[in-house]
């Protein structure tokens, strides 16, 4: 669990610098779209959709840009189609890799992701060869000085999750995909600020990385953040914390 946690910090960091450069609300936009697309505007009874809300507000995503984006993926707004495409494959030192694409071009897509993960050593395989490596879990990162351990630990099992971690300046709340909004709303509820809420997929063992390796991992993370055609990364690489 270090890695992933390793590399959920480093995202939600880097998330906070891309910002400010509009590149978050992009993915997001493109997420909420689809997820609209896919499963209907109403995130009662789209629970992909209600995620994809919930991620936008915690990035302070303004209302109508919101709703402008749900209202592209129902068809009521003219909007791009993206075409949802997943790619696996083995990153520096062999690492498990996946990478979730939502892209309109998909011939450019993996171009460029393939010209990522040859420039970093590594390769992309067929679909199935590393996925089965991960579980699909929700996560929720909290502050350690938002709460006490036991206050979080006693609501969140109390609302169905199923771990709380300590990570260390964060608390880490594991839950199953089908009870994430559950929790997330409860912890929304006693006014705990948080710093991260996402389902992800979570590596079940971890692949030791370092040296060039490593350096070549945390250079790969980052041409794929900066892919238009990326929407998320997933990996089971655990580097050294003065890298990461």
């Amino acid at each position: 669990m270090s890695g992933h946690s390793k590399w959920a910090n480093i995202k939600h960091k880097k998330g906070r610098e891309d910002a400010k450069r509009g590149k978050v609300f992009t993915k997001l936009i493109k997420e909420i779209t689809v997820a609209a697309r896919m499963g209907g505007g109403d995130p009662s009874a789209n629970p992909r959709l209600r995620s994809a809300m919930l991620a936008s507000r915690a990035e302070n995503m303004p209302k109508d840009t919101l709703e402008r984006a749900v209202k592209r993926g129902t068809g009521e707004l003219e909007g791009v189609n993206y075409e949802e495409i997943v790619y696996e494959g083995y990153g520096p030192g062999g690492a498990a890799m996946i990478v979730e694409s939502l892209t309109d071009n998909k011939n450019r897509a993996i171009a460029e992701i393939r010209h990522i993960f040859t420039k970093c050593g590594g390769n992309i395989g067929a679909n199935g060869c590393v996925s089965w490596m991960f579980d699909k879990k929700g996560i929720i990162a909290v502050s350690k000085d938002a709460v006490e351990e036991d206050t979080l630990m006693e609501m969140a099992i109390e609302a169905g999750a199923e771990d709380v971690k300590d990570e260390g300046d964060t608390f880490e709340v594991l839950t199953a995909v089908e009870d994430f909004n559950d929790v997330k709303e409860a912890i929304d509820a006693a006014s705990i600020p948080t710093l991260m809420a996402e389902i992800t997929k979570i590596p079940q063992t971890m692949c030791d990385l370092k040296g060039k390796e490593a350096e070549r991992m945390v250079k790969m993370m980052d041409l794929l953040d900066d892919c238009d055609d990326v929407q998320d990364v997933h990996t089971n690489a655990d580097i050294p914390d003065d890298l990461a």
